[in-house]
């Protein structure tokens, strides 16, 4: 476990230097549609459709750097919903570089119009900047309490912090997922990365963000989590 973690955190590294905020064309078949953090008339237009919609709250995990947008977990997700009929619309609202506090700043339009369920994968970028535990739980808590005002269903996915903070950051890291998925009574995914994590044949040159091998085992590693919440197709 301390190797895998401290892989995180030198492949986090990397990536908090990173803050691409491109949005690629969403209209490949079975991409999820990207949503541009400064876009706001296109959130508008996005809200105006009918089809419910499942918004996928991150950093660069779910933006999916390095892949194709159609090869991002999020995307692929789409993809199986629509294979197994399920009528859902996949944002993917996934910034690089981004906090708990970033996605906590763009939850207000990340939430309009007809949000079904809300995937919250943030705090990575949180664990690697040694921010204090207790602003990481209070802007995840924040986030679940305001879609939850809204009846909106919420998954969260854990992440781990780098080591070199010391056992008792590491520990409450940690449970700080699981403590606000059962205070809220919501969805927990126990570590997004779980079997993809310090497998170099799954992830990018970079040593941590998932290569399309890797992106399929995070979509199915999500979806175990998700389906639980999803309306049945008639």
């Amino acid at each position: 476990m301390v190797r895998l973690i401290s892989t995180l955190a030198v492949a986090f590294a990397l990536a908090a230097c990173s803050t691409d905020r491109s949005t690629p064309d969403s209209r490949s078949s079975g991409a999820a549609t990207t949503v541009p953090v400064d876009a706001t008339n296109n959130v508008s237009r996005a809200s105006q459709r009918s089809t419910p919609r499942i918004v996928f709250l991150g950093d660069s995990l779910t933006a999916g750097l390095g892949l194709e947008q159609a090869q991002s977990f999020p995307s692929l997700l789409q993809a199986r919903l629509a294979s197994q009929g399920y009528r859902y619309e996949v944002v993917n609202a996934g910034v690089s570089g981004d906090t708990s506090a970033g996605g906590l700043r763009r939850l207000d339009w990340a939430l309009e119009g007809d949000v079904a369920i809300l995937v919250v994968e943030l705090g990575a970028n949180d664990g690697l900047r040694g921010l204090p535990v207790d602003q990481l739980r209070a802007n995840l808590d924040e986030i679940i309490t305001r879609a939850r005002r809204k009846n909106i269903a919420v998954l969260i996915t854990g992440m781990e912090a780098p080591p070199n903070y010391g056992p008792e950051y590491t520990e409450a890291f940690r449970a700080t997922y699981r403590d606000l998925a059962a205070t809220h009574g919501v969805s927990l995914v126990p570590f997004l990365l779980d079997r993809v994590a310090g497998m170099a044949a799954l992830n990018n040159p970079d040593g941590i963000h998932p290569n399309p091998a890797g992106a399929q085992i995070v979509a199915d590693t999500v979806w175990a989590g998700l389906e639980p919440l999803l309306e049945r197709p008639r």
